[in-house]
């Protein structure tokens, strides 16, 4: 499961790490909005990613905090992008300058990249409203759940790099460029 804040890279890192290990990725973007950026509605949605989660092996890319529990208990690993919100915001104009004009590769057909006063003011209060009912729920992930967090893009290239060279079904623990930091510090290296 790879969760964060809009512009903290996560999508193109499950890109990636889909790329690197040939697992299935589902971007819940995809799923959650209709045409004309409609949402589901939240009794779907609930049954959507149940049946998105219930398969064997994948890679979940998106945020979604009402449907978050489903997810980190079918869940063997987290990558959790806990980035600077100047950062995301950063993200988020690069990816509206390359997609303005085209679709996005992790948003449904009709749903063109947008950057609105809302979605900005989301990732600006990132921190205080959303980061916490994600801490909140990985700290209810099973012990036996790898928990990464990235903090810096370099440590997500560095973790892909390494992927893309290990064996088969590397560890993400196993793959982090330097010592873990961070609200779960004391988890991971358990």
């Amino acid at each position: 499961m790879v969760i964060g804040s809009g512009g903290a890279g996560k999508s193109t890192f499950a890109r990636e790490l889909a790329r690197c290990t040939g697992l299935p990725l589902i971007h819940l973007d995809r799923y959650y909005w209709r045409p004309g950026w409609v949402p589901t509605l939240h009794e779907e949605w609930a049954t959507c990613v149940r049946q998105l989660s219930s398969g064997d092996s994948w890679i979940i890319d998106g945020n979604y905090s009402r449907s978050l529990s489903i997810r980190v208990e079918r869940c063997d690993a987290i990558v959790f992008f806990d980035m600077p919100r100047l950062v995301c915001l950063h993200g988020i104009l690069q990816r509206w300058l390359v997609y303005q004009f085209k679709q996005g590769p992790d948003l449904p057909e009709g749903c063109p990249e947008r950057v609105n006063a809302t979605f900005l003011r989301w990732v600006w209060d990132y921190p205080r409203n959303s980061r916490p009912r994600i801490v909140a729920a990985l700290q209810q992930a099973s012990p036996e759940a790898e928990i990464l967090t990235i903090a810096r893009r370099a440590q997500a290239r560095g973790i892909l790099n390494a992927i893309s060279k290990a064996r088969p079904n590397p560890s993400l623990q196993s793959l982090a460029p330097r010592p873990h930091s961070g609200p779960f510090a004391e988890r991971q290296r358990r």
